[in-house]
């Protein structure tokens, strides 16, 4: 558990945070900030609905090709998860082995900034698997960041499911794929879960649920300011809205004001007028062909894609150009 001079710096930089996007026009605050622990259940609450297809979708490719996948990355391998907050995608690649009943992966290397997401991540692996070593690193994973040298030199695969990438502007993911591959180094594999374009009657309801899900885990931004940053934001007085912008080809989540009123986050007023929005989330919806090209600006290349059969989502796996 953190100290409290580790907490004391984590409300501050959550405060300077919010400030700065509630300053700007039009107001915005990041999807990281989503993910408290009340946040991450309701993540989870997400995953489970039939409106959102994300994830039941990537989890029957990962189950289907993960011997595939395991397959093209030379053994002893160690994977490195980035955004890892559960084991639950991984464990489909640490599972795999051979004849002999040997390990692909005898390393995991799990980054998120949640750090009891990771104690109880790592409790759990070393439970389960004595024989992999697991080394947890507490970063922002869009930030550069030093894998343990107890890695050596074995062969790496990085791993970024959940479509997360959508989450990161076209620029911001050819910045991360380029930082990843600097990270992972020569030779290394990259494994992408990336959701696909599609009808927007598919992709909108996966953002805006029928049961209101969503939309608490929307709104559950602004519960933790007022927890965590001495703000005093009134939940009934905003909306939850996802709307898809085909030009810049995303959903968008945003939180829009019900009325006029002026909201404190310590200490600091911010004036909202009636309908003004907090732009929280950007999903971007790619094309196969199009990931392609964004990887290869980052200077990967497009190794193996594999897609379900009504094309919603992919699965990618990048080599070194």
């Amino acid at each position: 558990m953190p100290n409290d001079s580790l907490v004391r710096s984590a409300d501050a930089t959550l405060v300077s945070t919010a400030l700065q996007g509630l300053s700007r026009r039009p107001k915005t605050l990041p999807a990281k900030l989503f993910y408290d622990e009340q946040g991450c259940r309701l993540f989870y609450r997400i995953t489970e609905l039939p409106e959102y297809y994300l994830t039941r979708t990537e989890l029957t490719l990962l189950r289907r090709f993960a011997e595939d996948i395991a397959a093209m990355v030379k053994a002893p391998a160690a994977l490195i998860e980035y955004g890892a907050s559960d084991e639950a995608k991984a464990e489909f690649l640490l599972g795999q082995a051979d004849k002999l009943g040997r390990a692909h992966f005898v390393a995991y290397v799990p980054i998120d900034l949640a750090i009891d997401a990771l104690v109880g991540m790592e409790a759990r692996l070393r439970r389960r698997r004595p024989e992999l070593a697991v080394f947890p690193i507490s970063a922002d994973f869009t930030s550069p960041v030093a894998l343990p040298a107890a890695l050596g030199g074995m062969a790496r695969l990085g791993f970024f499911p959940g479509s997360t990438i959508g989450n990161l502007d076209p620029l911001q993911a050819q910045r991360f794929l380029a930082q990843a591959r600097f990270t992972l180094g020569p030779g290394a594999r990259m494994l992408v879960g990336v959701d696909l374009r599609k009808d927007p009657a598919i992709l909108v309801p996966a953002y805006d649920d029928a049961d209101g899900v969503t939309a608490a885990f929307n709104l559950n931004v602004l519960a933790r300011l007022n927890r965590e940053a001495d703000a005093d934001f009134d939940l009934g007085g905003f909306v939850h809205r996802a709307v898809w912008n085909d030009r810049e080809s995303r959903i968008e989540m945003h939180l829009e004001s019900c009325r006029e009123q002026t909201v404190r986050v310590a200490g600091h007023a911010i004036q909202f007028i009636a309908g003004e929005t907090i732009h929280t989330e950007n999903s971007y919806k790619h094309t196969v062909e199009g990931f392609a090209i964004m990887a290869a600006q980052a200077g990967w290349r497009v190794h193996r894609a594999w897609t379900d059969p009504a094309r919603l989502f992919s699965i990618q796996l990048l080599a070194i150009s």
